[in-house]
């Protein structure tokens, strides 16, 4: 009989504890919409349950690049070099090629519209020196904005099974992202961006199919499912919403709409819902990972 000494047992019942603690994070379905002047809450499902947040990450490492905006740590035309390691960040990336170089401003609105993965890693390295180093940051600024249960591991959404969020906790940083940065939440709205001659159109279809959407930003791996943050403004009332977990792109967009009808004025449903993968500027599928 094979004799189990007292640390191998302790070693064992840590990696089984941990095992345990990653499995509680799964694509569940969870929703969550929040009156972004008030802070009532107007819906609330599964919201404090652990998913994956994916490309939702983003907003995090753009939150913190607009902090250094404002502080004074980084310029709108400062150049960032593409590293081998975020070159190598499939599946959406500016692919430039390791070693060039973009500035902060293409870097930002490709992550807005493209979802970039490279240019996250770009940010986080210029910010943090490493991805882990940037992460830990991440995670320390979700806690201060009142984002218990987030752990950041990364700045692009790309899976790991320790990088996990909640709805509630995704629509406290995108009432922060507005918020905080005004301004630079603007650019949220952008359909799509030139970058060097290339004319690029984004993917978050309910920019096209829902009147007064203006953001923010879809996020989808395997392990998540399809997630959403949407803000949306109708005649002085702007709200936040969140869809996490769904099966598929036009599930999740269609369970959005609903939920912006039912606390947005009636007006401001758009027409265009079976059409709106047509719409221009709509050419970017949902269904690869990390968006």
């Amino acid at each position: 009989m094979t004799k189990t000494t007292p640390s191998l047992l302790a070693a064992v019942l840590s990696s089984a504890f941990l095992l345990g603690a990653f499995s509680l994070a799964e694509a569940g379905q969870a929703s969550f919409v929040v009156d972004a002047q008030s802070g009532q809450v107007l819906e609330a499902t599964n919201q404090d349950e652990l998913n994956y947040p994916a490309s939702l990450t983003k907003m995090m490492t753009l939150y913190l690049a607009f902090e250094a905006l404002q502080e004074g740590r980084m310029t709108w035309d400062q150049k960032l070099t593409m590293s081998e390691n975020a070159e190598s960040k499939e599946p959406f990336k500016l692919a430039i090629g390791a070693g060039r170089k973009v500035t902060l401003r293409e870097a930002v609105e490709s992550i807005v519209v493209l979802s970039a993965n490279d240019s996250a890693v770009a940010i986080a390295e210029q910010l943090g020196g490493s991805e882990e180093v940037f992460a830990k940051a991440m995670t320390d600024k979700a806690h201060q904005l009142g984002m218990k249960d987030t752990v950041f591991k990364n700045p692009s959404g790309l899976p790991d099974p320790e990088q996990v969020t909640t709805a509630r906790d995704m629509a406290t940083l995108g009432v922060s992202l507005m918020r905080d940065f005004p301004e630079e939440f603007k650019l949220f709205s952008m359909r799509g961006f030139q970058f060097r001659g290339m004319k690029l159109r984004g993917h978050n279809n309910l920019m096209y199919r829902y009147d007064g959407v203006d953001g923010i930003k879809t996020g989808y791996t395997d392990a998540s499912g399809y997630n959403v943050v949407t803000s949306a403004l109708k005649d002085g009332r702007r709200v936040v919403g969140v869809v996490m977990g769904e099966k598929t792109a036009s599930i999740r967009d269609d369970k959005m709409a609903g939920l912006l009808d039912s606390y947005l004025p009636s007006s401001s449903a758009a027409t265009a819902s079976a059409t709106a993968g047509g719409q221009p500027g709509a050419t970017m599928t949902d269904t690869q990972p990390t968006k």
